[in-house]
């Protein structure tokens, strides 16, 4: 990947996270946490790998999405909409009645969501389920999906990860957004998950690994990703809860909990603080 296209995805994923920020602290709820730190793997896909076309959001040859983490939508709304799918005016309208734009994704009315999620564990299962589609129609579409490391302790995942191997679905790429941290603390504490890339492995994966914040990193696992044959792939991405804002970095209170004004600015500040500097180059 060339510097130039490097920086224009960092200067993308850095306004995404000042849009989720704008969408969380307006609607004085939602999950920023968790959202920041999956912000740079969904842009990344949105504007480097995935073939999609805002114009033709249902076009049948699109490449498909699965937030499996579904309450992350603050990163996955602003990612949308700065590839155009919508409005970044409508971000105004997060959590709000008088739009569509809810907490969890919702394919039925928000132009480029392509499947309705919240209840974790069923995300994945709805990516192997169109990867079989795609494998069926002989289309050559692939399939993304990401999920939270605390989603991890659902059964369905496992059973999905099973069918995956089982019917050989080369065509899906799962991320696990793996920054140690859900609801309730740390994840090694709740309901230990690792090691991740054993259990995928012998679920019959193809098992890689990368920096989540490390858009190359992740431009590369993509591609070997689409090389792999015979097998799914799990990009287990190590990330930090809360990137880009200093205070919200590695603190699990900030899974669920919108910032009030002065966190806001502070937070705000802080994102633009990298902003400038990645414009300034």
């Amino acid at each position: 990947m060339q510097a130039k296209e490097l920086h224009e995805l960092a200067v993308t994923a850095t306004k995404a996270r000042l849009l989720a920020l704008d969408m969380v602290h307006t609607a004085a709820s939602g999950h920023i946490g968790g959202s920041l730190s999956a912000m740079d793997i969904l842009t990344t896909l949105y504007f480097h790998t995935m073939k999609v076309d805002p114009k033709a959001p249902q076009s049948p040859d699109r490449d498909r999405f699965v937030l499996s983490k579904g309450h992350c939508t603050p990163a996955l709304y602003a990612v949308l909409a700065l590839r155009g799918f919508f409005p970044v005016e409508d971000c105004k309208l997060f959590r709000s009645i008088k739009g569509h734009y809810s907490g969890h994704p919702d394919m039925k009315h928000v132009r480029g969501v392509d499947m309705s999620t919240g209840s974790l564990g069923q995300g994945i299962s709805a990516a192997v389920g169109m990867a079989i589609a795609g494998k069926c129609d002989k289309k050559d579409y692939r399939v993304y999906a990401v999920l939270g490391d605390g989603e991890i302790a659902e059964g369905q995942v496992w059973e999905a990860a099973m069918a995956a191997a089982k019917y050989h679905l080369d065509n899906l790429c799962a991320f696990v957004d793996v920054n140690g941290l859900q609801i309730d603390g740390a994840t090694a504490d709740v309901m230990p998950s690792e090691p991740l890339d054993q259990k995928f492995a012998a679920f019959g994966w193809n098992v890689l690994k990368v920096d989540g914040h490390d858009y190359e990193a992740i431009a590369m696992a993509l591609e070997r990703a689409a090389a792999e044959k015979g097998a799914p792939t799990v990009i287990l991405a190590r990330t930090v809860k809360g990137k880009g804002v200093p205070f919200m970095e590695n603190d699990a209170g900030w899974h669920g909990k919108a910032p009030n004004d002065e966190q806001y600015a502070l937070a705000k500040a802080d994102v633009e603080a990298i902003l400038a500097g990645l414009e300034a180059k």
